[in-house]
């Protein structure tokens, strides 16, 4: 029976994250989540399961910590789930994970479909879904806003800057989902104590061949921006006077 898999990451919850006086960035209380965008990939790949007669999977490469994810992932629908466990996803970047997602692709074999989100609620590199697709040899779909399947082919319409393109390939393929693909419900009790009933495989580093990936990008640091403002008000002449002014100052700020 054909596979789909989504591939999911394990981040930081942005409401936990604290700023610090001198601008860094305090996690170390912070819960961790499943990515938002990444939910809709997952029910994405709920949906095209079973358009294909096939079974949905979960995938994540983290460290230990993303072990909780797991149950998370399950609750959402998937028959089953995968997890690269490696302490390798600390320092990651588009280039690692890839190589990593790849190995364990090919490790579970008999994939039609990997779906990603566009890009992960901390980063939003959209690395991950091309790099994967050259790795793996498939047609890669990204910006992808409606999808529709049969046994052999997709049909994924993309929503571009100016316009919206319809494209068709031939499975296996990965795509990459936009937010509005489909909503992302809220897992039910129900569903939240069967996804612990769910199996779980764990690929460690070793078993994948991937004990040598070095990232191409380093974060050397990071810090929270500062927004000034230029508190500019336009006290002025009457109401329409002061609309005129304002436009004016926008278009001399290049907003408009």
């Amino acid at each position: 029976m054909p596979k789909v898999i989504a591939c999911y990451k394990w981040v930081v919850d942005e409401a936990d994250i604290k700023i610090n006086a001198d601008q860094s960035i305090d996690i170390s209380k912070a819960k961790w989540k499943i990515s938002d965008y990444d939910k809709n990939a997952i029910e994405a790949a709920i949906r095209a399961a079973q358009a294909i007669s096939g079974t949905a999977a979960a995938l994540t490469f983290g460290a230990a910590n993303a072990k909780p994810s797991l149950k998370d992932a399950l609750s959402r629908g998937p028959e089953e789930a995968y997890w690269v466990n490696s302490d390798l996803a600390a320092g990651a970047d588009g280039h690692v994970t890839a190589q990593v997602l790849a190995a364990a692709v090919a490790k579970i074999g008999d994939v039609s479909l990997v779906i990603c989100a566009e890009g992960a609620s901390d980063t939003y590199a959209r690395q991950t879904a091309p790099r994967l697709g050259a790795i793996l040899d498939w047609p890669t779909v990204t910006s992808v806003s409606k999808l529709t399947l049969d046994s052999d082919n997709l049909i994924a319409e993309r929503k571009l800057d100016d316009c919206l393109e319809t494209v068709k390939v031939k499975l296996p393929a990965v795509v990459a989902v936009l937010p509005e693909i489909n909503a992302a419900p809220l897992p039910g009790l129900k569903a939240v104590l069967a996804a612990a009933k769910k199996p779980v495989t764990e690929f460690t580093a070793d078993a994948l061949g991937i004990t040598a990936l070095t990232a191409k990008n380093k974060v050397r640091a990071v810090q929270a921006y500062v927004t000034v403002r230029k508190n500019i008000v336009f006290a002025e002449g009457d109401a329409a006077q002061k609309v005129k002014d304002l436009a004016a100052s926008l278009k001399k700020e290049g907003v408009l």
